[in-house]
Formats: C-alpha cells, structure tokens, sequence
C-alpha cells in the first residue's frame, strides 16, 4: 500500500475491496406495493389478444380484466431489453402480488393468479429501473378458466415467491430463504408431470431454484448456491436447448458463484459459453452480452491477465454507453474497469471512473443497496492507500453498516470490510481496535470458504503482521508459516502472494535478529521473484512493466540493507545483494525500450514465427503462474508450468542459435556468469544508492551508498560509502566547477568527492588499474577520471576508466554480432529558424521551459518554448573526420534528418555531431513505500508505486536534435530523435557510437536504473561502445579531442584507452589543463580496440 509521508517502508496490509465484480442476473428488491390507481389509459386483456408496446424506464401501463370467483388466469409477459415488473391489484385496488422473476431485461415474467372474488383486476407493468434504456414486452392472457388444485397450488408459490422478494428488499435474508425453500417445494408437487416437459411449470421452478441459488450465494454458502444452479442449468439445458438464452443467463450465474468461489478455471468456460449464445440470440452490442463479457474480464483480471480484462471491460462499457444504460450493469463495469486502472497506476482515471459508478448506483438502487456499499468500501480503500488515516474511516463504517444490514453479520462481504477497518486502525498504531476485527473477518472468511482459501490467507498475513508490529513474534511466526503453507497449496510455489509471505518473514526474522533465517527466506524470495519478472516482462504496455517492476524496489531495498547493516560478514548476504542489483540495475529501462520488439522487425519470417510462438508460451505460463491451480490439482499445476518451461527453453534455444541479437538479450544474469565476463586484470565497481530499512521500526532510513568490487577471481568485496546527502552534495559542488573553465577550486572539490566515493574503494583494487565502472544515483553525473587523488592526481592519470550501465552489460559483450561497415558522420542539421541561437553545443532547458506533452509517443516535451541554435563548428568536425575516416558517408544541413538517421543499418561507425538534450526539471516520485502485503482479484486500487519507478517513459525527454527540429513537425519525422527512437535503431555490429554534442550522456537519474537517456538507449540498440558528453563543451575544443580519438583507434587503441590517451595529452597542454575541456567526455561499453583486441 503506497504511503507518502516520510521514507517509510512499511509492511503492507491486505486492503479488500472485494466488489462482487459480476452482473449476474438476480432477483428484484421490490418493497411493499402501493395501491394501484387507475390510469386514465387502461386497455382490457381478452385471452388469444396479445399486445405488444414500446417501454422505456419511468413508464408504467395498466390492464384491466375481469375475472369470475375461481377463476384461474395464466399469462405472461415477456421482456425485450428491458427489465419489468408486474403487479396485480384485486377489484377492491388493494395490491395481491408483485412479479419479476430473474429474468433481467429479457424472457418471461409468468403470472398465475385464482380469482378470489369477481370483478376487474388491475395489471400494472412498471420498469424495475426508472433510468432503464428504451425496450419493449408482449403481453399474454394464455388461459382463463375455472380453477383446480393444482392452480391454487401454483398461485400460493407464486405468492411465496413475491414474498420472499419482498422480504429480500427488506433486508430480512433468513425469512427470504424460508419463503422461497416453501415455493419451491410446492412447485415441485404441482402437475409433476408437466415437470419434465417444456412448459411454464418447468420455467417457473428453475427460476424459483435461481431466487433460491442467489440468496445462498449472497449468505456465501456457496455449496448450496452450486447445486441449486447447476440444476437450473441441467433443466433448461434439456428442455430448452444448449443455445436457449435461459441457458445463457444459468450459466452467467453458476460462473458469478464460482467467481465468488475464486475457482476461475470453471468461471472462465461458462462465461464465454454465455457470451456467444447471447451474441447470436440477442447481438453483439446488447446490453446482457455485455453483462458476460464484463464478468469475463473480471475472471481474467483476478488471474493477473490485464490486458484481456482491460479490453473487455472496455468492451462492455462501451455496450452501455451506446444503450445509454445507467444502470447498476453500467455501474459495475465502470467500477471494474476503474480498479483494473488503480491496479496499472493511473490514479486519476480510476477515480473518476469510480465517482461516476456511485452515483449511478445510488440512483439506481437506493443509498442501502448492497452495491452502494461495494462503491463506498473501494473509494475509502482508494484513499487508504493514498496515505490519508481520517477521510477513510466514515466510509469504511458507512460500508459495514450497510453491508451487515443488508446480506447479515457473517457474510464475506462484511469480513472485507472488517478487513479494511481493521487494516486503517492498526496503520494509525490502534491495535486494541484491529485486533477483534480481523479476528472476526477470519472467523466470516473460514466459516464461509474453509481454511484452505487465498483469501483466508490474506487475513492471516494482516493478522501476523498486526503481531509482528507489535514486537509479539511468537504470534506472528506461526500465522504467518500457516498463510504460507496455505498459499503454496492453493496457488502453487511461484505466486507473487508467495513471494510477499517470503518476504514479510524475512523481515520479521530480521526484527527478531534471527540473520541466518532472515537471508534464507529473502534468498527464496529472490529466486521467485526472478522468474516471476522473466514471465511478466514477456508482455503488456511499456507503463504496466514499469509499474510491475516498481513493486519490487522495495525487495531491493530491504535486500541490500540486510547485508549492509544487519549481515555485513555473512557471505550469502552479501552474494545475494550484489546478485539482485546486477539483475534488477536498469531492468526498467531494458523493459521499456521494447527490445524484443525491435528485433521482431528485423527477423525473417521463420524466425518472427518462432518469436511469436516464445510470447504465446511465455504469456499462458505467467497466467499460469498468476493464477494459481484451480479445477486442477497442485501437482498437474506444477506439471503444466514444467512442460511450458521445458517448451520455452526449446524456443529460447532455437532462437539463440538464429539471432545473436536474441541471445543477448535473454542471457540469463548469474553472479558467476558476471564475473566470468570480467577481464583478468580489471575490476568491476557496481555502486548502489539504496535506502536503510530499519526492521524493528519498519521504516526506511536515509539514503546511502556502498559500493560492490567484483573481479575475475574471488569473491566479491564491498565497502559502506555512508549517506548519500553529503556525497550528492559534494558532486552537485564539482560538477558546477567542472562546468566553467574559469573556476580554480575543481581540484579541491574533485579532492572532496573522491575522498568520500573512490578513496574508500581503492582500497579494495590492490593493483587493479583496469576500472569498469557502474554508477548509481548523482555518481552517474561524475566523470570519475576528473576525481582527485591522495597525491593531488587525476584518476585518469592511474586507471583506465570504462562506464557500464549496469554490470550485466559484460554478458553482453562476451556474444559478437557480425561486424557492421562504413561510417556514417551526420553533422551541422538545420534546425530551422529560431528566435535565440544557442552558443555552445548544446541546450540546457530552465525551469518551466517545457512541459511534458507532445504528438503521440513524443509526449514528453513541448518544443514550442525550446529552440536548437545552428552549429557551424560541426560542419568543420565532419570534414576534418571525413579527411581521417576515409570512405566515411556524411550527412549534413537538409539531409541530416531523422528519418536518414533511422534508415541507418549496422554501421561499424556512428558519429552524430548536433544538440543533444534533456529536460531536467520534471517531476520525479519519489515515495518510499514498501510491497509485504498482498491484493485479491481487483481490490486494491492502491497499488504501490515506488521510488524509482514512473509511469512516464524517461527516453522521452532524451534525445538528439536533427533537422526541422524548429519547426514542430508532426509525424515521425519531427526533427527530434527521442532516446526511445534510439533504442529501436538497428546498431548490432556497430563498433562505435559517437554522439559529439552536449549533455548526451546525461539522463534522469533514478536510484537503481543508472542514467536513463542516449547513453542506455544506444546500449540496447545493440552498439558495443558509446561515447558521450557530461556538460556542453565549445566546438573547437570537441573537433580537436575527436579529431585525437579517431587518430588513436586508427592506430590500434582500445576505444577507452584512445579516449584516455587524448584526454591526458590534453590535461598537459597549457591551455586547456582545465577538466572543462578534456572530462567531459566519458567512454561507455565495449573498450577493446575495433579489431576487439583487449
């Protein structure tokens, strides 16, 4: 549950909205009928004279027709679109009897009814909602006759059965029950012969057994509930035919109960069944097709498939809007969709969705409905999570109150809402008042579904932690092993709900100083969580894989402070710390680019096929995974998984051996096949920005550094760099002084940080002078060759310096794609007009300068208020490069646009000379909340999003200035090459990416991603090395240092070592010793020669 007061990572609670979700058809909440008058209208009915009229909600029609003492009258009504209801008043105008069976808004209400005294009786149709969309209904008088017993037989059901709705809208659910056990019974008896026929007796008692099912199934007896539908469904399957639409509605209600149930792998078939009998009856856009297509998306959102429940609920609330139907259909599906929304981050969306979904339900129901109680309960849960302790509180009490009003004391819906009123009160530090209340939200939830249930689970697990928060851990211990055991039975080993108990013990071991079982549960929960990551990332849209991995930065978190500051010497600590940052540095970004899509477009046929076919597997195993066994046993679950794991390794292998590409990209991270790709003689430094997680409080502390040094051989080393406020502070210090030329204090600043940064790691090098370096946090600013020494040195005139993204880069570079050639130089774009020109290379936007909106994927920046001044220095940067470059292909003024650069393939060399940009003053999340809890089916719209995770794609306020870049074109090419574009471009086989611009190597620096932008952009698109800019730099003093770089590669440097040696020859020069001129360039990847000799 996100919180955004102070860093805090809290253990998170189990927030259930748990809405019903469904729309399945059920019975009226008539109340009391009132005298009927007359209307100035009324048509007189003769039996063999149907009529049929027009209705529409707020309508009513009266009939009259006269009837002798004994008489028996047969008739119907049958609905068309539109859900009626009829009553009956006798010759004297008191009411009899009120009708609407359930039925929804098609097929027939019946009516039969003996004369108890002769005269006119009055029948009057009315809509059971007064907002109800346009319809129609036929009227029938089938018989009128003298009476026999049978017919008074039917009559007294009848009367039984109105009663027992009128009972139900009273709230009075146990005499309900009784009144409709009696009419069943008694229908039963009647003409048992008709019973096997198709006829209106046969009709009346399957909807009797549906009144009946709906109340057993709203008191949460669901054993009752089930047999009772499945004989409906038996019935009218025989009588009526497997495509009748009763049928239809008999199986949208045995589904609803099974969803009820969270038995999804039966509600799944059912609904789709129901969809397409309902889609050839009635049509596709009808509002009942609607009904199923909406309970199928719940079903395939509570097994973690969100883009299949996102289009079907979408579907469905489109069905509405078109029959302008606001009713309570309409308003379930908008409530449906608006979690799923929560669920994905987008807050706003959801609310809104949400309010609208009240209002129409208050409308259509009244303030006591059931329903009502549903909206208010998910809306209190939404500023639950929020962070907000007092708004919530009325409406979770508004919501109980309703709910044990209107379905009784102990039914599921009721423990939910204890459940959430518990989980507000132990937030605020109330135990006395959590305790009782979950402990009777356990009683509701094991009395109703049995101790083997997920949601039993989720209980426990809030149970436990209200123990473990207060210090009571021989409580909490064994409640929590038991909600563990239950979850690995009910949804098998690999579920996300498996992964939280994981962790929440880990964290109670660690509160408990129990360090040996407190890395034990945190190194299972890794592994899990590691394939879990593989099978999500297979699929969905590039914010929903933001938002899925967000929900692991806490993990991170507590994983690297568990060995930092609770399990320094124990090595198992250690190794899993350093191992879940080389897995989980820059995941997002990897995820975002769509990698896999960009190969998909380069791969023939057969391959694409083969691609397509690796998705489609990995995609059924993460519902799989997701959703836990259902109809089957654990053991065939786990059966299932292993033969879709075995299925994917085959793909993944025939692929690999197709596509280098593919083998890169899906090599499998490991601690040992990091450090095998370590060079002898180098070292790689991994630095971490995490936040200390202080177990026994619960809470997150300040940010820190440690740095993890790794090399060929031997084990990992680390060192505590401290907090990162007074290292950030000291390179926000350098990096102002390294910007201007003029500043005499640079070494002493460069001193101060590397005091604090490289002083203490060094330590641990020996005499290793082969650096690969991976930063984190303000170190991704630093150009660590400009850091100061003990003896008053530049690093660079010690070490080789090459800069990684992340260490899993080095697996990377061990596959070798098939070398590209020529060269490509594109320089000097013409930007267009402007009104301002720009002086250096480069362009530095202000505060309020742009905002992030703009054509489709480019909404991240608004280039109205940005202008690109000319660069005529690059003109002579290409014709000096040309010269030294022979054969090189240049691109200048008109012709160095964006579209030529995307047509770009696999060039050996990439020299891109022009602006380079980002937008620093956006917004970053910075909240500090934690993921222990867990959420069932779509209850809990407050899905944490952490620091380090954004729902806004970062390489779209990177990227690269080309021509038109002024002139706000639309389409793809606009002049502006986003660091998204970048990473589609087809590099593999480029040796070298030279971007000679400024502030290209800067991006969004996020905590565990590394520099977002061109710099990791680049990476993905497949180039082996990068180099790039920290800080605009004057065009003279670029053309010079590239102009000593391409001379030093062609003399058979190494691409990091020619860097160097240009850099050094400048540091001695008289004019330009200043870092200024020669650290602003840093070499990032690959850093053997071009010939890839090391």
């Amino acid at each position: 549950m996100k919180r955004t007061s102070s860093p805090a990572l809290r253990m998170t609670p189990l927030i259930m909205s748990l809405l019903l979700t469904l729309l399945p058809a059920s019975v009226a909440l008539a109340g009391s009928l009132n005298k009927i008058q007359g209307d100035r209208d009324i048509q007189r009915l003769e039996p063999g004279k149907p009529l049929e009229r027009k209705f529409a909600g707020g309508d009513s029609h009266s009939y009259q027709i006269s009837l002798v003492s004994g008489q028996y009258l047969k008739a119907v009504v049958l609905q068309k679109g539109i859900d009626i209801v009829v009553k009956i008043a006798g010759p004297d105008g008191k009411p009899l009897m009120s009708i609407d069976s359930p039925n929804g808004n098609q097929g027939p209400e019946p009516i039969h009814m003996v004369a108890e005294a002769s005269g006119s009786y009055i029948l009057k149709i009315e809509s059971f909602e007064s907002s109800a969309a346009a319809g129609a209904y036929e009227l029938r008088v089938m018989e009128v006759r003298e009476s026999i017993k049978d017919d008074r037989a039917l009559e007294e059901s009848l009367k039984l059965f109105a009663e027992s709705i009128r009972l139900n809208g009273e709230k009075n659910y146990e005499a309900a029950v009784q009144a409709a056990e009696r009419a069943l019974a008694i229908r039963e008896k009647a003409r048992p012969a008709e019973l096997h026929g198709v006829g209106e007796y046969l009709k009346v008692v399957i909807d009797t057994s549906n009144n009946l099912a709906a109340q057993h199934t709203r008191k949460g007896e669901y054993a009752k509930g089930e047999s009772l539908y499945q004989r409906s469904l038996a019935l009218r399957e025989k009588a009526l035919g497997p495509d009748h639409l009763d049928v239809a509605e008999s199986l949208n209600n045995l589904g609803a109960m099974y969803y009820r149930k969270g038995e999804y792998a039966k509600a799944e078939p059912l609904y789709l069944r129901s969809i397409a009998i309902r889609e050839k009856a009635l049509r596709p856009d009808h509002p009942d097709t609607a009904t199923s297509i909406n309970n199928l998306g719940a079903v395939y959102e509570a097994k973690g498939d969100f883009v299949k429940a996102e289009s079907l609920y979408q579907r469905a609330l489109a069905i509405y809007e078109r029959a302008k139907a606001e009713n309570s259909d309409m308003a379930q599906a908008l409530s449906n969709l608006a979690l799923l929304y929560s669920k994905k981050g987008d807050y706003a969306k959801a609310t809104t969705l949400l309010q609208r979904s009240l209002e129409i339900r208050v409308k259509a129901l009244g303030p006591e409905h059931p329903a009502v109680a549903d909206s208010l309960n998910t809306l209190a849960v939404f500023i639950h999570n929020n962070g907000e302790y007092v708004k919530p509180e009325p409406l979770y009490l508004r919501a109980l109150e309703i709910r044990v009003k209107a379905l009784g004391p102990e039914h599921p819906d009721v423990a939910n809402s204890l459940n959430n009123l518990g989980e507000l009160y132990r937030a605020k530090g109330e135990y006395a008042k959590a305790e009782p209340l979950l402990l009777r939200a356990l009683r509701i939830r094991v009395k109703a579904q049995g101790e083997e249930n997920a949601d039993v689970a989720i209980l426990l697990n809030n149970i436990a932690l209200l123990y473990e928060e207060k210090g009571e851990y021989a409580k909490a211990e064994p409640i929590y092993q038991r909600a563990l055991a239950i979850y690995e039975k009910v949804l098998g080993p690999d579920h996300p709900y498996v992964v939280t108990l994981l962790s929440n013990l880990a964290a109670m071991y660690e509160a408990k100083d129990d360090l040996e079982q407190a890395v034990a549960f945190r190194l299972k929960a890794a592994d899990i969580s590691e394939r879990l990551i593989a099978y999500n990332l297979a699929a969905g849209s590039e914010k929903e894989k933001l938002l899925y991995l967000s929900t692991f930065w806490g993990e991170t978190q507590r994983t690297v402070s568990l060995h930092v500051h609770l399990a320094p010497n124990d090595q198992a600590a250690l190794r899993l710390a350093l191992t879940t940052i080389l897995r989980r540095k820059g995941r997002a970004l990897d995820a975002m680019a769509d990698i896999f899509g960009a190969l998909r477009r380069r791969l023939n046929p057969e391959d694409r096929a083969l691609l397509d076919q690796l998705a489609d597997t990995r995609s059924r195993l993460a519902t799989l995974v997701l959703g836990g066994p259902a109809r089957t046993s654990l053991a065939q679950h786990q059966a299932e998984i292993k033969r879709l794991e075995e299925q994917a390794e085959k793909l993944e292998a025939q692929i690999s051996m197709r596509s280098a590409e593919f083998r890169v990209q899906s090599e499998p991270v490991t601690l040992e096949s990091v450090q095998t790709a370590i060079p002898p003689g180098a070292a790689l430094v991994e630095f971490v920005s995490y936040y200390r997680y202080d177990a026994k409080k619960k809470r997150l502390g300040s940010q820190s550094y440690v740095a993890y040094v790794l090399k060929n051989q031997g084990g990992p080393l680390w060192v505590d760099l401290g907090e990162a406020e007074r290292i950030d502070a000291a390179v926000r210090s350098l990096r102002d002084a390294l910007r201007d030329p003029d500043r005499a204090d640079v070494r002493q600043l460069a001193r101060a940080v590397d005091e604090k940064v490289m002083q203490p790691v060094r330590e641990l090098l020996g005499g290793t002078r082969a650096l690969l370096i991976s930063p984190d946090g303000a170190l991704n600013l630093v150009p660590f060759g400009a850091l100061v020494d003990e003896q008053n040195r530049y690093l660079i005139e010690q070490y080789s310096l090459t800069y990684l993204t992340t260490g899993r880069d080095l697996l990377r570079m061990q596959t070798r794609s098939e070398s590209g050639e020529g060269v490509m130089v594109v320089a000097n774009p013409d930007f267009g007009d402007l009104t301002t020109a720009g002086s250096n290379r480069g362009l530095e936007v202000k505060k309020g300068d742009a905002s992030i909106t703009q054509q489709t994927v480019k909404n991240a920046v608004d280039f109205s208020q940005v202008q690109f001044g000319p660069l005529p220095g690059t003109a002579d940067e290409a014709k000096a490069l040309k010269a030294i470059l022979r054969g090189a292909s240049v691109l200048t003024e008109k012709r160095a646009t964006e579209a030529a650069l995307k047509q770009i393939s696999r060039p050996a060399i990439l020299h891109i000379a022009t602006h380079g940009f980002f937008l620093e003053d956006v917004a970053i999340n910075t909240s500090q909340s934690s993921s222990r809890g867990l959420s069932i089916r779509s209850d809990n719209p407050g899905q944490s999003n952490d620091a380090g995770a954004q729902t806004v794609n970062p390489l779209l306020r990177s990227g690269l200035a080309m021509t038109g870049a002024n002139q706000l074109k639309s389409g793809d090419d606009d002049g502006v090459l986003t660091a998204s574009e970048v990473a589609g471009l087809n590099l593999w086989g480029t040796k070298l990416v030279v971007l000679s611009a400024c502030d290209t190597g800067v991006g969004e620096v996020k905590n565990g991603e590394g520099v977002y932008g061109l710099r990791r952009s680049l990476v993905l698109a497949g180039s082996e090395s990068q180099v790039m800019s920290l800080w605009p730099v004057s065009d003279e003093g670029t053309r010079d240092l590239m102009i000593g770089y391409y001379r030093g590669l062609q003399a058979g440097q190494g691409r990091s070592e020619a860097l160097r040696q240009i850099q050094l020859s400048m540091l001695k020069s008289k004019n330009r010793k200043h870092p200024y001129y020669w650290a602003s360039f840093i070499q990032s990847g690959e850093w053997a020669s071009l010939a890839g000799k090391r």
